[in-house]
């Protein structure tokens, strides 16, 4: 088990490296980098003069001869172009800029935002309570409604009971996320009908001054509508999966021995299919957390005015800062490697005969 996990933790650092260079090559190419965007906006050009720039984008320029020869920076002087790809680090080749990145990133350090003077790791510290809080409280939410109402559904496969929460299972899955995020704003956050949730904020602005008790409720009374928008399709999703995985369980061999020695469906459900069942929902867990905690949120952060990774990251690629969205793809990814590793952990848990020990890496 201790020597699984170790070969896990190395696969984690070239699993991370090809990660960040795939994405950086990727950006490279990319036209429009933070210098052409400065130029243009010195220049008074629009944005679309941006996807001409010739040569990929001042992030491949790495002398003023190539700055020179972009559309963006005629009439400009090519030592201010110069001062400017040095200010943003452009000045030296992709190779070395990739290699002095990783390893600052190696310590953590992420450098500062391009265009919010600011360190990048305190823009996400900042960030991060409301994307955790969204991720934590939907995943939890998602996962304690979904597996008890796909059991139930598994057991009572056929019957009424499980042809009109299919039915609402189905309409959940069809209805996106921020739509529906509306609509909980126009019924109960004073859009048409009725006011009982704020429309903006993780929480009240005099959340400072008060006790421990209201700010608990407090907290809870912002994050409620944001949350229900967000368990919407994730919750479809997984009472579907929970009920296909007891569907194959309940009908294989070894329940119906269980049954023929007189167990209980209680014990015959979670003494035996429950550990096998369970498998595949947490083989998931990782992604749904992942995809909660910073893509999915992105369009409710917006509408419920709130602050978090998703909407910091969206506003990094749009705006070229590039600091931001390395650092925010490192955590990412780093994230999300470690929680694949938790979530193999976890297996032995639910069922004890899986031996980590004879696996190889």
């Amino acid at each position: 088990m201790l020597s699984y996990i170790l070969r896990r933790i190395l696969l984690i650092v070239p699993t991370l490296f090809a990660i960040i260079l795939v994405n950086f090559v990727i950006v490279q190419a990319a036209p429009g980098g933070p210098v052409d965007q400065l130029i243009a906006e010195l220049k008074g050009t629009a944005g679309g003069t941006l996807s001409r720039v010739s040569g990929g984008g001042g992030e491949l320029a790495s002398s003023a001869t190539s700055a020179k020869e972009s559309r963006g920076a005629r009439g400009l002087d090519p030592e201010f172009i110069k001062e400017l790809q040095k200010l943003y680090g452009f000045d030296k080749p992709p190779a070395e800029r990739f290699w002095l990145m990783i390893r600052n990133y190696l310590t953590f350090n992420f450098g500062t935002s391009f265009y919010r003077d600011r360190p990048v790791l305190s823009l996400i510290a900042d960030k991060l309570p409301v994307s955790i809080s969204l991720g934590l409280w939907t995943t939890l939410v998602t996962y304690l409604v979904s597996i008890p109402l796909g059991i139930r559904k598994a057991v009572r496969d056929g019957s009424n009971f499980d042809i009109w929460t299919s039915a609402v299972v189905i309409i959940g899955y069809a209805i996106p996320g921020f739509l529906f995020a509306v609509l909980l704003i126009v019924l109960f956050a004073g859009g048409s009908y009725l006011s009982w949730f704020p429309l903006r904020g993780l929480t009240s602005d005099n959340w400072s001054d008060l006790a421990w008790p209201a700010r608990i409720l407090d907290y809870f009374w912002h994050i409620t509508l944001p949350v229900l928008s967000l368990i919407i399709g994730s919750f479809a999703s997984l009472t579907m999966l929970t009920k296909n995985s007891f569907l194959e369980e309940i009908n294989k061999q070894y329940v119906v021995t269980a049954r023929a020695k007189g167990l209980t469906e209680h014990r015959v459900l979670y003494g035996h299919v429950f550990r096998n069942a369970m498998l595949l929902v947490i083989a998931g867990f990782p992604a749904a957390f992942i995809a909660i905690l910073f893509t999915g949120a992105l369009l409710v952060e917006v509408i419920f005015s709130l602050d978090g990774l998703g909407l910091l990251g969206f506003q990094a690629a749009i705006g070229r800062d590039y600091p931001i969205m390395f650092a925010t793809l490192y955590i990412y990814t780093l994230l999300g490697l470690l929680l694949k590793l938790v979530s193999d952990i976890t297996y032995m848990f639910v069922d004890p005969r899986i031996d980590f020990g004879t696996r190889g890496g």
